[in-house]
């Protein structure tokens, strides 16, 4: 009898801590203050995605790369200053990230139309949920309140970034430290169903292991030599590449897991079971998938009268 009374309130804990945090943001926050946000953002999106399908999956990527430093607050898109040590040239970061002009077209429109309202970090959180869409994926409801940060953490960006080259193991745990389970990650990896990878981040993979299909392989060594052309580009879903689906997780099945970390994920491990339950079912990968993204920008916002709403969001006001 006390175990489970000391297990309902575990339970009511978490509820509380849950409620605690979807009451730091709101989905109706803009409705009266800028009611033309999501349609503005949405064109513009929209219009990026059609002038090169690639940047979706790197709004998404940008939003990802943003909550896992110091939380969703619009911190990666900080320049260098002298006061500032920025995000974007942290090693995982540099010559990586991008859609940093669309995300500064986005906010120059979003003044146009209510000066003031909408920070940076939403706009991101926004953007990244429309590129989804845009290329055939599930949507959410995006909730709003993220306020933007004063300040960079590069440091941070080096540390808290999971690797290409990362084990199971050490993707769960930086997953975990950030209040994620593990479902959330195996449901999160699957936005590389969109998307290219640098050959410098899967090199040893497709050289060095054997945890990988040989055909596909040598395919991807053709557009990745042993030695040079680090920057070279090779999709992270060979199938349907610029398609939002469950094409990535057949992909890791079939041995075909572009990144080490990618593989990890179906390799004799804990996350088998759900790789495969996703390869199968569209509909659940779109559910978890969602509810994710939505988890993933809960990660420490600043709300309240914490940090600011930038005018532009390469610098702090």
């Amino acid at each position: 009898m006390m175990r489970a009374r000391c297990l309902l309130a575990r339970i009511a804990l978490i509820f509380l801590a849950l409620s605690e945090v979807e009451g730091q943001l709101s989905s109706t926050l803009y409705d009266t203050t800028c009611p033309n946000l999501s349609s503005t953002v949405q064109a513009a999106v929209n219009s990026a995605v059609a002038t090169e399908a690639r940047m979706g999956a790197s709004l998404v990527r940008l939003h990802f790369h943003d909550c896992f430093v110091n939380g969703c607050d619009g911190s990666i898109l900080l320049d260098d200053s002298t006061n500032i040590t920025g995000e974007k040239t942290a090693g995982p970061n540099n010559n990586s990230v991008r859609g940093y002009d669309v995300i500064d077209t986005i906010k120059s429109q979003v003044e146009g139309i209510c000066s003031g309202v909408v920070s940076c970090a939403d706009i991101v959180a926004l953007a990244a949920r429309d590129s989804v869409v845009a290329l055939g994926g599930p949507s959410w409801t995006v909730l709003f309140g993220r306020r933007d940060s004063l300040t960079a953490n590069q440091t941070g960006a080096n540390s808290d970034l999971p690797p290409p080259t990362s084990s199971l193991s050490n993707l769960i745990s930086r997953f975990s430290a950030k209040g994620l389970s593990t479902q959330d990650m195996i449901a999160l990896s699957g936005a590389h169903t969109i998307g290219q990878a640098r050959c410098t981040s899967f090199r040893t993979h497709i050289y060095n292991e054997t945890n990988i299909n040989s055909t596909y392989a040598t395919s991807v060594q053709a557009n990745c030599p042993f030695s040079g052309g680090d920057d070279n580009l090779s999709p992270l879903d060979v199938q349907t590449p610029t398609t939002f689906d469950i094409d990535y997780y057949t992909n890791l099945i079939n041995q075909q897991g572009l990144l080490h970390s990618d593989q990890e994920l179906f390799n004799n491990g804990s996350a088998d079971s759900q790789v495969t339950t996703y390869a199968n079912d569209q509909t659940t990968f779109f559910s978890d998938f969602a509810a994710a993204m939505v988890n993933m920008g809960n990660i420490s916002p600043l709300t309240g009268t914490s940090g600011e709403i930038r005018t532009n969001c390469r610098v702090p006001n």
